[in-house]
């Protein structure tokens, strides 16, 4: 099986494909190191931000003193840092502004990923009439992934207001205004967890089981389903609370379980992007390149260091992420990397002209979110369904710290870089 061939038996495309279709839409500008500089780093840092940096909106002890080792007298980043998280409901520029303002350092959007960047590779999807599921500014976030034709789940709840009726106090009789004229839907994006998860799920539903146009009830169960894309596959997420919070995969759990309670067939994802996936590290580790390159550093990075709170999301994704960075290698295929892009830069390569450089991914763990000493459920496998069998040593952090003060300070000593 290929290094990062699809585990699930329901998914519809394996998941070397997501890395190859990388190629096929995102042309780059071939950027080739050579040589090393005194005093430059030879490593790039990916930071998760809930559980890492913040809970909820607090700022985490230490958070800001530990960021000005990583930037010089002008506040400018002297080691190439991307910031990768699993959230959504937001976009890059917002949550730029959101990091600099607790970190006192200035960060800018190419600097973050969030779950959903890399849909802005899914091009063949981007000109279907796709409903969206969230919160925040859904049809925003879509557009500015590439996304042309957006229905929310609100507008078609106002569509079609008898098919949300749960709540009784919401329960509107009758067909809605443009019911007769609505243009069936070609695909399910789902951003991350919705506020209202009854209605969300009772719509997503619908369309998945009308074949996009819920106006009429089907003869039978239609199957396979519309595309599924999904962002943000983590069961639990660090604020606040004394406790780990519901995230989207846990909302993803409930749409799995009514799918295959209702029609006795397995819910298809055609793509699930967002840590842990290997298409959201390569994603990072491009940016990675690309901030290097930015602030001067013209040679290899030859190792990255992930660093999050989640188990199942960040050590896995990152051990994942290094798994097929070591195969890719021995494999000798070093050249045939997938290509993506950001929204600012088109780079255009040649894919057998394309080396990333990095040899490695480090995981470290934090202990300050989700995982924690004293819980004994942060060590259980939450893995998200389509990614199981999971090797156990993919679960292990090459590193455990308390917090990301220590985190920072052990990649310097790994590094031996002041």
């Amino acid at each position: 099986m290929a290094a990062l061939m699809w585990k699930g038996k329901t998914a519809r495309f394996p998941r070397s494909n997501l890395l190859k279709l990388c190629s096929d839409v995102f042309s780059s500008q071939s950027t080739k190191f050579f040589g090393t500089k005194a005093n430059q780093p030879e490593f790039g840092l990916l930071f998760d931000i809930d559980g890492v940096i913040v809970r909820g909106k607090k700022v985490l002890p230490s958070v800001p003193e530990s960021f000005q080792k990583l930037v010089d007298k002008n506040g400018t980043f002297r080691i190439p840092t991307v910031f990768v998280t699993n959230a959504g409901n937001a976009l890059r520029h917002d949550r730029a502004i959101q990091l600099t303002n607790w970190l006192g350092v200035k960060v800018h959007e190419d600097q973050v990923v969030m779950a959903h960047s890399p849909l802005r590779m899914f091009h063949q999807f981007h000109d279907k009439r796709v409903l969206v599921s969230g919160q925040g500014p859904v049809a925003d976030i879509a557009r500015n992934v590439g996304f042309h034709n957006i229905v929310t789940v609100d507008e078609l709840r106002k569509t079609f207001p008898t098919l949300d009726a749960v709540d009784h106090a919401r329960r509107i009789s009758g067909a809605g205004p443009n019911e007769k004229s609505f243009v069936p839907v070609e695909a399910v994006v789902l951003f991350g967890e919705p506020v209202r998860w009854e209605t969300s799920l009772q719509l997503i539903m619908d369309v998945l089981m009308s074949n996009g146009y819920p106006a009429v009830a089907p003869p039978g169960i239609l199957y396979p389903h519309i595309p599924v894309l999904a962002c943000n596959m983590d069961l639990q997420w660090m604020a606040e609370a004394c406790m780990p919070r519901y995230g989207h995969g846990a909302f993803l759990l409930c749409l799995e379980a009514l799918y295959k309670k209702i029609t006795g067939k397995d819910l298809i994802y055609t793509a699930l992007i967002g840590k842990p996936s290997e298409i959201t590290y390569h994603h990072a580790h491009h940016m990675v390149l690309n901030q290097a390159q930015s602030i001067g550093i013209n040679h290899n990075l030859k190792r990255l260091y992930a660093i999050g709170d989640n188990i199942n999301t960040d050590v896995f994704g990152a051990n994942l992420y290094n798994q097929y960075l070591s195969q890719r290698k021995a494999s000798g295929r070093m050249k045939q990397v997938a290509r993506t892009r950001t929204i600012e830069h088109h780079l255009q390569a040649d894919p057998s002209d394309w080396d990333m450089g990095a040899e490695n991914c480090l995981s470290i763990l934090v202990e300050t979110g989700v995982y924690s000493v004293d819980r004994e459920e942060s060590l259980l496998d939450h893995t998200p369904r389509d990614f199981l069998p999971v090797e156990e040593k993919l679960r292990e952090p090459n590193f455990t710290v308390q917090n990301v003060c220590k985190a920072i300070d052990l990649v310097f000593q790994q590094e031996s870089y002041q």
